[in-house]
């Protein structure tokens, strides 16, 4: 049953609160008027020429009932993905985007090797996002770093490939490897070479498991592949020990809420595990996963928590700081970052008149909490 909230959060207060988006896909999060400026530029033919056209046909922000199904979006968007120019202004647009809502901190992903289809350089294809990452960090502020991804259903090969390429950009923007594409019949430890060339180098892992198959994908990301983070994890609430052990070893889940609800990982937002997994400590954060294709923003996405999950601003506020304290920084760093947004959200809720909410409590959300936490 859900619980329900003390105190109504609107959309425009959660729009300020300070963010991350930690799972979120460069090549699913473009806007709508870009793939088709660019398509034109390009001399791409796309299923439609128009704004409404084109999301009829993407199917954007619609169920569609399977992950095979949900990715059939992105043959599109990669075909205008293929040049340098394009390239930089989907990760540039991507980051103002996320600094519009204030996302402070974004970790984008992507495999490069998906974009070389005219004869762009895999390191100009990540040379290329770093710096439209770069020049949207020096207009907005927002700060952003890469996430690099082998895809499960090509080869154990071209994982190798991404997997050296996020070695050789380690410390240059790149700060994990992660496993992508569909997950059915494409178990992770087919694809251990990458994984243990990345830990033997000391790199971040995330892997998506646990979306669209059981629990044995995620305990193979986790005990064969070293997964750091969990993608989506859905499916973890089928074994209650390894959610125990996800719960007691502080592993971060990266959920995805209205994704998941599109691509079948749940039946509905109502049967979604995320207040089940708060409820019980894990360390839940709230993503994107894809703004175009599911028609999101983070802001949306902790919105639609609080009103169909009953996510109260305190919990919303550890949601928020379980964000900073997941992601792949160094430690001193997000240690500054924990402090600042700590404090920030304990200032949000005295101006909101909501010091009951979200003082009178255990304070997780707050400076000692949050250090406790870390």
């Amino acid at each position: 049953m859900n619980q329900p909230t003390v105190s109504t959060v609107s959309l425009e207060l959660i729009r300020e609160l300070p963010k991350t988006d930690l799972h979120v896909h460069l090549d699913g999060s473009m806007r709508l008027e870009t793939v088709l400026d660019l398509a034109r530029e390009q001399n791409v033919k796309l299923p439609a020429d128009t704004p409404e056209g084109l999301r009829e046909k993407l199917r954007l922000g619609k169920k569609t009932g399977s992950l095979v199904e949900y990715l059939k979006a992105f043959d599109v968007t990669l075909q205008v993905l293929q040049v340098k120019d394009a390239l930089y202004r989907a990760a540039y647009e991507l980051a103002s985007d996320a600094a519009a809502e204030n996302v402070r901190y974004m970790e984008v992903r992507y495999s490069p090797m998906l974009h070389t289809r005219k004869g762009l350089r895999l390191t100009t294809v990540v040379e290329t996002v770093l710096r439209g990452l770069q020049d949207a960090r020096m207009e907005h502020g927002i700060t952003t770093r890469l996430i690099l991804c082998g895809i499960r259903n090509i080869s154990a090969t071209s994982s190798l490939r991404m997997a050296e390429l996020v070695v050789a950009y380690k410390g240059r923007g790149v700060v994990g490897f992660d496993l992508a594409g569909a997950e059915y019949d494409y178990p992770p430890k087919d694809h251990q070479d990458a994984f243990a060339l990345v830990r033997k180098n000391n790199v971040n892992v995330t892997i998506h498991a646990g979306e669209a198959y059981g629990p044995a994908s995620i305990a193979q990301a986790l005990h064969d592949c070293g997964a750091h983070r969990i993608g989506h994890g859905c499916r973890l609430r089928e074994d209650g020990d390894l959610l125990r052990y996800v719960i007691d070893h502080r592993i971060p889940l990266e959920c995805c809420p209205s994704s998941n609800i599109q691509t079948g990982a749940v039946r509905d937002i109502n049967d979604h595990p995320m207040r089940l997994y708060h409820n019980l400590g894990a360390r839940v954060t709230v993503n994107t996963d894809n703004r175009l294709v599911t028609d999101t923003t983070v802001s949306k996405e902790l919105h639609l928590i609080h009103t169909s999950l009953g996510f109260s601003f305190e919990d919303l506020c550890q949601v928020l700081l379980n964000g900073f304290k997941s992601a792949f920084m160094p430690h001193h760093e997000k240690q500054h970052y924990m402090r600042q947004i700590a404090t920030e959200l304990e200032d949000f809720a005295r101006k909101q008149d909501m010091e009951e909410v979200y003082l009178n409590t255990s304070r997780p959300p707050g400076l000692e909490g949050a250090r406790a936490a870390e």
